[in-house]
């Protein structure tokens, strides 16, 4: 029908998960051609496909699987998020993430993203645990108590730091998100926890998050859509745990424009009484690739409009493509 379907995938460099961008070219170059000839209106079917090819690796079919999404879409002539499901609201929440600096320079950049208009603040914590105590109470004087804030150590603490953090600051309100690397190491720190806890880089699968929902360790994920494997086993897991009342997050590990509008769809097709916040990580790139996505305004994010994605990708900024393919085995 003369359709083109993007993906994008974008691993924050090779020390953050198990992907790293050679690796993606590597596997893309060995899955896409099995594609030819396929109705990429068939995302259950292909996604089979995929695994069927190449167990694991699910940030190599991510993108693959995007493509697929937004060619469906398109040719319903709907938005993507309609074809996910629905569209709730108009518009996403987002979170400022307040890296890790000497507590009164994460207060002065906690007040400046207030100005700016964001209610949702994520402290980064995971280093040294008494330290981490003061940037939280440091940003939380600087807020004021009606701002969200959650932190968020990515793994960084020992259970033991994590209990020290936790210890010291007593009943204040925040959400942790994944104090530990491990899940059983998080599995064993929840019964110290008074703060509802998200996971994160602990939510590989819908294995992962059925282990999870059933330990009764998570009061909320984070889904990130390149480490579960693309769009269709992120809306998977992401309508699993609504079923199961948990508070969803959908973003992902980076990406520009293609990515992002992907994020905003499924967030926007996630009931908003379930649904957290995300990430403009458009706005994080030097280099874009697309038009559409609205500018945010007072911490929200508007999706894009027209057909699938709604991104319209400016090929020249592209460059040259890395590989091609127009039949099995070329």
């Amino acid at each position: 029908q003369g359709l083109t379907g993007w993906g994008e995938m974008a691993p924050l460099g090779s020390f953050y998960s198990e992907a790293f961008s050679a690796g993606t070219r590597a596997g893309i170059a060995e899955l896409a051609p099995i594609l030819i000839g396929q109705d990429p209106r068939q995302s259950e079917a292909i996604a089979r496909l995929l695994d069927l090819h190449m167990m694991g690796q699910p940030y190599v079919k991510a993108a693959l699987d995007m493509a697929c999404w937004d060619l469906r879409a398109r040719a319903a002539e709907q938005p993507l998020c309609e074809t996910l499901g629905g569209r709730f609201g108009d518009a996403i929440e987002l979170y400022r993430s307040i890296s890790q600096e000497a507590p009164e320079a994460m207060a002065r950049r906690a007040k400046k993203y207030l100005k700016e208009g964001y209610r949702r603040l994520q402290v980064k914590v995971g280093g040294d645990p008494l330290l981490d105590v003061e940037r939280f109470f440091a940003v939380r004087d600087a807020v004021g108590l009606d701002v969200v804030l959650f932190c968020d150590a990515n793994g960084g603490w020992t259970v033991a730091d994590a209990r020290r953090f936790l210890l010291a600051v007593g009943d204040a309100d925040f959400t942790m998100e994944q104090p530990c690397f491990s899940y059983a190491e998080c599995k064993a720190l929840k019964a110290h926890c008074r703060q509802p806890m998200v996971l994160d880089e602990s939510i590989t699968s819908l294995e992962a998050l059925m282990t999870a929902i059933e330990d009764g360790v998570a009061d909320g994920v984070t889904i990130k859509i390149s480490r579960v494997g693309g769009v269709g086993k992120a809306r998977l897991i992401r309508d699993v745990a609504v079923a199961r009342r948990l508070p969803v997050t959908v973003e992902d590990t980076g990406g520009a424009e293609i990515d992002t509008a992907a994020m905003i769809h499924l967030s926007l097709s996630t009931p908003e009484q379930y649904r957290l916040h995300t990430v403009d990580f458009h706005n994080w790139v030097t280099i874009g690739h697309g038009d559409g996505i609205p500018g945010t305004r007072d911490g929200l994010l508007f999706p894009p409009k027209g057909p699938g994605l709604g991104v319209a990708i400016r090929d020249n900024d592209l460059g040259e493509p890395i590989f091609e393919t127009t039949k099995l085995g070329v």
